[in-house]
């Protein structure tokens, strides 16, 4: 019978046996496998840390001891193991399992996660609210080597050791290549230095050298330095030491006797520890083991070849944007391009190839590749940053006083811009349209096909200031049956909008991915109910087509305004405020967009129905619109 069928807790796994948990990681890997071949997921980096999160549970007592994951795309063998192994098909399905800890699925998650560099920062305002109801249950934040390229990452280091508090921090480094001399030497002397019966005796030498008369101090610091430099020797710990850290490693993370053993020794601890783990991503499933990027975040895939079932032959926006920056770069050398350690995620690994001293890939520091940008920008370079739109969030700041403020030219390309899918509320891109419409100086525009995207890149490129040019994730739509004049090779002209079907009983503003839904259901309303609706693809949320807007709702006085995105401070806000400065009151509007709540995951066709943001929901509120006078 498979181990696994008994596991239903950690208290279950902790009976096992130590020689049967080789065993059990085998058939974790089976079913994530499995599991993520049909609903997608994070794939590569699940598989590496199937062991190191059985030692975790191992050792520690969850949900009393609270573990952090970083970011979180490596849980999946943590919410196995803690209870949701039977739901784990539902996994990143609407009504399902999130793809991320979370906080309200299960009180084994010690903190919601889904973004980069949070988890010491977390980890250590765990601790401390733990002291404070002088409760004295463990801490352990799991980090990747990418999430240590973010700077809220040594923030946390840098707060964490100078308050000596106890917690411990895990390193996951699945860049890590060591020569097995190496690697056999640190792994012994982390699990020697570690042992309590040494750290009691480092202690006490440390008191009785520092008691020393006259010299205690210097003595002290001079035996410090030594085990510093011998460390040194065979670790690449001091960065750690030096935030007065204990540093451990690096061991290798698929050795299961090796760090039990030496987590069983940290555990007794009361300093800050690292322990720096070197794991392989994709770690017992070849496909991903030989293309760890590809199967970071997959879709569907066979499981026996690894390819991808979808089958999807859609050009995708991002495609397209890599595309069109190539030849943009081609015929303007000032042109750089900027990402946050998504070269691939946002189409820009085929520029950083033909482009490759033109092309900065930041790390995971999206406020340093904002202001790194405005620097460029200031010596006359033209930075394009390519972020998605929810990561972009972390770099609010930096966009306004070290962009906008002095209109610096610098183009934003926001991907993922709208509902994203199954990632869930932490990867929605809802909130660019209202916080980049906020800032003065900033243009921001978003497409309704692909064709539109090369547009409007080519209008940011010659806009002497900051534009933000905001894109769907997925596949670039064509829309066919629109007036021809609309679909010719015209520019796009900053802050005009364009009419794509003209109707007097209703007009429809819409934005972005929203377009063509606004138009299926304005061919809807046409063909089964005689209600015939003006459809207008606004381009811009800033600076909005006021001339247009003003004539139609003058014109037409019923109006729905059509955003995926949030309704507060949104497109259709502007729309509304456009009408307030104006005077125009004998009006009647709906706005369809996100209503005040985080979006949970799911497929992006379901999310969207739920919303009232595909054709059928639109088609329904205009028709409740026009009946209603």
């Amino acid at each position: 019978m498979p181990l696994l069928d008994d596991i239903n807790s950690p208290e279950d796994l902790k009976r096992l046996p130590r020689s049967e948990l080789h065993n059990l990681a085998h058939e974790i890997r089976q079913l994530i496998v499995d599991v993520v071949s049909r609903t997608g997921g994070h794939l590569a980096s699940n598989l590496g840390v199937v062991e190191l999160t059985i030692a975790l549970h191992y050792v520690f007592d969850v949900p009393k001891d609270k573990i952090v994951w970083d970011v979180g795309h490596q849980a999946y063998t943590h919410k196995i193991l803690t209870g949701r192994k039977d739901r784990f098909h539902t996994l990143r399905q609407y009504g399902g399992i999130s793809g991320f800890p979370r906080i309200s699925e299960s009180t084994s998650d010690a903190f919601s996660t889904g973004h980069s560099g949070t988890s010491i920062s977390a980890g250590l305002g765990i601790t401390c609210a733990k002291d404070l109801k002088k409760q004295r249950d463990k801490v352990i934040c799991v980090i990747g080597d990418g999430s240590m390229t973010a700077g809220l990452a040594y923030e946390g280091l840098n707060h964490a050791g100078d308050l000596d508090k106890d917690l411990i921090v895990i390193l996951n480094d699945n860049e890590l290549s060591i020569s097995p001399n190496v690697g056999a030497l640190s792994s012994l002397l982390s699990r020697t230095f570690s042992s309590r019966y040494l750290q009691d005796w480092r202690k006490e030498i440390g008191e009785l050298l520092r008691s020393l008369p006259k010299i205690g101090n210097d003595a002290y610091y001079l035996a410090k330095r030594a085990e510093e430099s011998f460390k040194a020797l065979v670790t690449p710990g001091m960065l750690f030491e030096s935030f007065n850290f204990s540093y451990f490693g690096p061991i290798k993370g698929h050795r299961l006797d090796q760090l039990i053993d030496i987590l069983i020794n940290i555990k007794d601890q009361n300093d800050p520890v690292l322990l720096h783990v070197a794991t392989t991503k994709g770690k017992g499933y070849p496909p991903a083991e030989n293309n760890p990027v590809y199967f970071h975040g997959v879709g569907c895939f066979e499981v026996k070849t690894g390819n991808n079932v979808n089958g999807s032959c859609d050009v995708s926006y991002t495609q397209i944007f890599g595309e069109t920056m190539i030849e943009l770069a081609g015929e303007n050398e000032k042109i750089v391009a900027v990402t946050a350690a998504m070269p691939e995620g946002t189409g820009l690994a085929p520029f950083s190839k033909q482009y490759p001293d033109r092309f900065f890939d930041v790390g995971i520091a999206e406020p340093h590749g904002v202001t790194f940008a405005g620097g460029m920008a200031s010596e006359g370079l033209l930075p394009v940053v390519a972020i998605y739109s929810t990561f972009l969030q972390r770099a609010y700041d930096q966009i306004l006083h070290d962009i906008c403020l002095e209109s610096l030219h610098v183009v934003f390309a926001v991907d993922r811009g709208g509902i994203v899918g199954e990632d869930g509320p932490t990867h929605h891109g809802l909130f660019d349209l209202a916080y980049l419409r906020s800032l003065p100086n900033m243009v921001v525009m978003a497409p309704k096909n692909g064709r539109e995207l090369k547009k409007m890149l080519r209008l940011a490129v010659l806009h002497n200031g900051p534009v933000a040019v905001r894109y769907p994730r997925g596949g670039a739509p064509v829309i066919m049956g629109i007036d021809p004049a609309s679909s010719s090779d015209d520019p796009v002209l900053m802050g005009k909008s364009e009419v794509l079907m003209n109707g007097d009983d209703l007009v429809i503003f819409a934005i972005g991915h929203s377009v063509l839904e606004s138009f299926l259901a304005a061919q809807k309303l046409a063909g089964e109910e005689n209600i015939h609706a003006t459809v207008v693809n606004c381009r811009f949320v800033k600076p909005l087509d006021k001339e247009r807007i003003l004539s139609l709702v003058r014109k037409i006085p019923r109006v729905i305004t059509v955003e995926e995105g949030v309704l507060s401070g949104g497109f259709g806000s502007a729309v509304i405020e456009c009408l307030a400065d104006a005077n125009v009151v004998d009006y009647k509007i709906k706005r369809i967009g996100i209503p005040d709540t985080f979006v949970e995951h799911g497929e992006k066709s379901v999310l969207r129905a739920k919303y009232g943001l595909d054709a059928d929901g639109i088609y329904t509120i205009a028709k409740q619109l026009v009946v209603d006078g």
